[in-house]
Parts: C-alpha cells; structure tokens; sequence
C-alpha cells in the first residue's frame, strides 16, 4: 500500500481532452520528468492509487496531456478532473542536497501517541495538516475530539521511535485553545 509520506504533489488534472481517454494536466515539474515516472498516483477515497502512464506529450509549457494503460474513452478518465496528482517521492530527482525533508519527516509521525510535558498524553497523530505554509499534526483525543498542534522544532521535546511516541513542550493555551475550536 502507498503512504502519504511516500508521495509528493506533482499538479492537477484538468479535463478529459478528445475522446480516446487522454487528460489535461498541469504539472508543477518539468516535462522531461513526467516521462521518466514510474507511475502517477491518484487520492481515490483515502487510498493512494497508482496509474500507469501509456503515453504523455507537452500541450504548453506546464500542461501535458496525459493518457494512462486501460483507460481508453473521456468517460472512463472524466472521474480524474480537478483531482491532485502524485508521484513517488522515489521517482523524482533532487537536485537541491539541502531540500527540507519536514513534510516527509511529519508524516512519518502518524501513528505516534502524543503527549506534552505539562498536560501529558493529547493523544494519537492521526494526520498531518499540509495545506499551508506551516504543517500542522492532527491529534485524535481518547474522545474523539481533534486537536491541532503545530509542528515545529523547538516544541519537540522527545521522540521515542521505539514505542512510537513524541513528547511535546508546547507553549501555554495551544491544547486549551485546541479545546475550544475542535474539529468535528
């Protein structure tokens, strides 16, 4: 099974383009890297799927149209639009040695029990918040409740791989602010 913390965004398809199954999509890497994929892989209710590429031929500059093994008509590939695409952070070169591999590091926590030094345990890592700047981990409380807790090197206090558990030293009235806006 595909994890979160394996993938990486690379675009977003568009529309479905003729009638043969081809795609629209918009790539955030360059096209000669798109060739080189092993596979794209698409959010399918929670799921990470992977889809073979048969064939992908640059419309402009950051679209590419895109056709995949199986998938032969514009009914079949119209479930695809709007819809993130992925790709295995394997296949993907990077050619910056100092890339910021937090994103990936943060993932790797869901599963982890956290807890904080002065309020201790919070609760179980069930996600991890990417859509802005500033990753977030979501916490599951023992009664269901959500909490959000930022995820930042000074507020780690302990990481313990082996029983998979960090340890936090969050600021005063992160958790109680947490409390009174809780996700649902």
């Amino acid at each position: 099974m595909i994890t979160r913390a394996e993938i990486t965004e690379i675009g977003t398809f568009n529309k479905p383009h003729g009638i043969q199954g081809e795609i629209s999509a918009s790539f955030l890497c360059d096209f000669d890297e798109i060739e080189l994929l092993s596979c794209i892989i698409v959010d399918e209710d929670g799921i990470f799927v992977p889809f073979f590429i048969e064939s992908a031929r640059p419309k402009s500059t950051a679209v590419a149209l895109v056709k995949f093994d199986g998938i032969d008509s514009d009914a079949q590939v119209r479930h695809f639009t709007g819809k993130t695409i992925f790709a295995l952070k394997s296949d993907i070169a990077t050619d910056d040695p100092d890339a910021d591999d937090s994103e990936a590091d943060a993932f790797s926590f869901i599963g982890y029990t956290m807890a904080d030094t002065s309020h201790g345990v919070i609760g179980e890592i069930v996600d991890i918040d990417d859509s802005t700047e500033n990753f977030l981990f979501i916490v599951e409380s023992s009664d269901g409740s959500q909490v959000l807790v930022p995820i930042a090197d000074e507020f780690i206090h302990e990481i313990d791989d082996h029983s998979h558990r960090i340890v936090m030293n969050l600021p005063e009235g992160i958790i109680n602010l947490n409390n009174s806006n809780i996700i649902s």
